[in-house]
């Protein structure tokens, strides 16, 4: 099982990281929904932990369609990523019909080529999850889908997650469950969706906020979790 805690600044990476989490999800602007964060804080986190650093590529919240412009942004943003050593990225582009940006996601992954990826949780405004799955299967670099099986939290779609994971499973993609998920519930979560990967932010923090610093003993009870448990 596989922990991913998302971090916002140095501070929350080293704490996740000493909390158990196997995997950081390196972001700004939480409450927009993750957004790229600076060169500085990039280099800073990749120097400063030993686990793996996903880094978002996201220019704006405006929008999940990009133009011209966002491309070349998010482009120049994957090679910041490349020099700084970071694992992998984290991105998504859709179309205005709500459909996978083939194209577009082609040209990110050229750039990215060596880096782990991960689809995020753009895949949410899909329509047809199972379809869009078998599309981005044909992309050997994206690793993983995070998604909570919809636009609701993740505890609220535990049937349709389970039917991703299934589908996954035939296009060699991990499903990484996000958004909702806590401490409590989580083992009935994983028994009942067959997940290897789920992603905390808020429910990692103090006091539950996703403007307070990541709490070390939230990570290591749910990584306790995930380590005792077995399938």
């Amino acid at each position: 099982m596989i922990l991913e805690v998302n971090a916002t600044t140095l501070t929350d990476a080293v704490l996740a990281e000493q909390g158990g989490a196997n995997r950081i999800e390196l972001i700004t602007g939480f409450a927009e929904g993750g957004l790229t964060p600076s060169q500085g804080l990039i280099e800073e986190v990749v120097g400063s932990v030993h686990i793996p650093v996903q880094v978002m590529i996201r220019p704006h919240s405006q929008s999940i369609t990009y133009n011209e412009a966002d491309i070349r942004t998010m482009l120049a943003d994957i090679r910041v990523v490349k020099k700084a050593g970071a694992r992998g990225i984290v991105m998504a582009a859709l179309t205005d019909a709500n459909q996978i940006d083939i194209d577009t996601t082609k040209r990110l992954l050229t750039e990215a080529e060596g880096l782990d990826v991960t689809f995020h949780r753009a895949f949410d405004e899909v329509d047809n999850q199972i379809e869009a799955l078998q599309i981005l299967s044909r992309f050997p670099q994206i690793r993983r889908v995070l998604t909570s099986g919809g636009t609701a939290p993740a505890p609220q779609a535990m049937p349709h997650i389970r039917r991703l994971v299934e589908a996954s499973r035939h296009c060699r993609m991990e499903i990484l469950a996000g958004h909702g998920l806590a401490r409590e519930g989580l083992e009935p979560f994983i028994e009942h969706t067959g997940v290897r990967e789920v992603h905390f932010g808020s429910a990692v923090r103090q006091n539950g906020k996703s403007t307070a610093p990541v709490d070390i003993e939230r990570v290591a009870a749910i990584q306790q979790i995930l380590t005792s448990y077995h399938e």
